[in-house]
């Protein structure tokens, strides 16, 4: 997925999870934030960050802060962009899932499931035509990272942990089920769930594998006005 009109800044202060201040070409200035995790070791004075200007002159706030850069390495902390981009690795068929047989003919993003409206309802086709398997797909953006180790999440996560339970329950009536850990940067080592921010999500990811949902984590490559699927990354229980 690709951002328009990027323009660079440096991080003063978060004062709520829906705003920042950021100091662009010399000026202060209240900017949205596209993200309402905490993002502590992330967003910290002085940093390098990089925002998208809007092009609406009705909104309150002219930018969007998308992505900062720590040690070195950028960031993209948008929370709406990993349903995005695997939404575009899906059409485009980069993204294959195992246990999917055949060709995805159908992507339907935001399809209910039980009590959860779940990021994406599938279904493959054989070469005739005829439909071969039905799943759905759960996507989770990662941006916690220390030493090359990616967790989720790095707040507890209510919502997190239903989906992750009605997956469970998904793959029990037949669909197949997956859990996509998407790594907002590039080099992960290896993603593991967060148990000490939240051990009952910890306990149901692993959970969800005994019952044979998918757990999949790519990371992804990211530039200041990009985020690209990329490679698939060891997730470890």
């Amino acid at each position: 997925m690709k951002y328009e009109n990027i323009v660079e800044g440096v991080f003063l202060s978060r004062p709520n999870r829906f705003v920042a201040h950021v100091l662009i070409h010399g000026r202060e200035e209240i900017v949205h934030v596209k993200n309402t995790s905490r993002c502590r070791e992330l967003l910290i004075p002085g940093v390098t960050v990089y925002l998208e200007k809007s092009g609406n002159p009705r909104r309150k706030t002219g930018f969007s802060l998308i992505s900062v850069m720590k040690a070195g390495r950028l960031i993209n902390i948008d929370s709406q962009a990993p349903n995005k981009v695997c939404g575009e690795a899906l059409a485009a068929g980069t993204l294959k899932l195992p246990g999917l047989m055949g060709d995805v003919l159908r992507i339907k993003p935001e399809s209910t499931f039980g009590a959860s409206r779940l990021d994406f309802y599938l279904e493959s086709a054989s070469g005739g035509g005829a439909i071969l398997q039905k799943a759905y797909v759960e996507v989770k953006g990662v941006t916690l990272e220390a030493e090359g180790i990616l967790r989720f999440p790095d707040a507890p996560t209510e919502r997190g942990l239903k989906h992750i339970l009605e997956l469970i329950k998904a793959k029990e009536a037949g669909y197949q089920a997956y859990a996509l850990f998407l790594i907002q940067m590039k080099g992960a080592v290896y993603f593991t769930p967060n148990d000490a921010m939240h051990p009952e999500f910890g306990a149901a990811v692993r959970l969800a594998k005994s019952k044979g949902v998918h757990l999949l984590a790519y990371d992804c490559h990211v530039t200041r006005d990009e985020l690209i699927l990329a490679d698939e990354v060891e997730v470890r229980l």
